[in-house]
């Protein structure tokens, strides 16, 4: 059974790389309706263990990237969509979903640093964050955020959807 909610998981986050490249936000009724979903759908099928495996998988992947919102690396509907993906993947494949996501987030923006040609200053700005974190703790950087206007985005619905692909092509062909 949990192949199929795997399945749910990659249809979900396609869905979500599609618009995020296009529009580059990822909407709360996508986000919403697919985090509800899937809770639904884990507690009807498999009881209440089901519950508790989406609610985790929920919990750990949307808790770890909150925090990466609260600083500033990263827009909401990112934080919203890996946790929808988190309750559909449950437990036991969160976190292969939140280190191939990292990961493949990692390729995306070296590759947009890259071609963009904006590698020195991508390095200026690593080191002003460190030094910022340093003395600042969690605020966001009043500049260097996802928010600011001049900040280089990376569409990270792609890197959720290269999660999803990884947990569900992990279940099907290497169990």
């Amino acid at each position: 059974m949990e192949k199929y909610f795997l399945v749910g998981a990659v249809l979900v986050a396609l869905v979500g790389a599609v618009i995020d490249v296009r529009s580059a936000r990822i909407p709360n009724r996508l986000t919403y309706s697919a985090l509800l979903v899937a809770l639904m759908l884990r507690a009807v099928f498999l009881g209440l263990s089901g519950l508790k495996s989406g609610a985790l998988g929920m919990l750990a992947a949307g808790g770890l990237f909150l925090l990466l919102f609260v600083v500033g690396a990263m827009g909401g509907g990112d934080m919203k969509l890996i946790a929808a993906v988190g309750a559909w993947v449950g437990s036991t494949q969160v976190m292969t979903l939140i280190l191939t996501a990292a990961l493949a987030g990692g390729v995306l923006a070296i590759g947009r640093m890259i071609f963009s040609k904006a590698v020195g200053q991508t390095l200026r700005n690593t080191m002003q964050l460190l030094y910022y974190r340093l003395t600042s703790g969690l605020q966001p950087h009043p500049e260097l955020n996802v928010q600011s206007s001049g900040s280089q985005r990376v569409p990270f619905g792609v890197a959720i959807a290269v999660g999803a692909l990884s947990c569900a092509s992990h279940a099907i062909w290497w169990r």
